[in-house]
């Protein structure tokens, strides 16, 4: 595992965007920094923002829209 991922903090569906109709919260290329909101994890029927834990550039995501994952389970990886 690589120090340069962003990991799923909770079991859940990860979405890459607000609502359907959104722009994703980001994309690859894109510049994040600790706590900007890089998607959502559905649990539940309820809605849990996912932060990033550190800075970097996105160099792309691991997770498509949609998907189910695990807690530990890689978002998206950073340059």
């Amino acid at each position: 595992m690589s120090d340069k991922q962003i990991l799923s903090p909770l079991p859940g569906t990860f979405y890459r965007k607000p609502n359907p109709e959104s722009d994703p919260y980001k994309k690859d290329g894109d510049t994040v920094n600790a706590g900007d909101v890089i998607g959502l994890m559905e649990i539940m029927k309820s809605f849990h923002e996912v932060q990033a834990d550190k800075d970097g550039t996105i160099k792309q995501f691991l997770v498509e829209d949609g998907a189910p994952v695990n807690p530990g389970v890689a978002l998206l990886e950073l340059e």
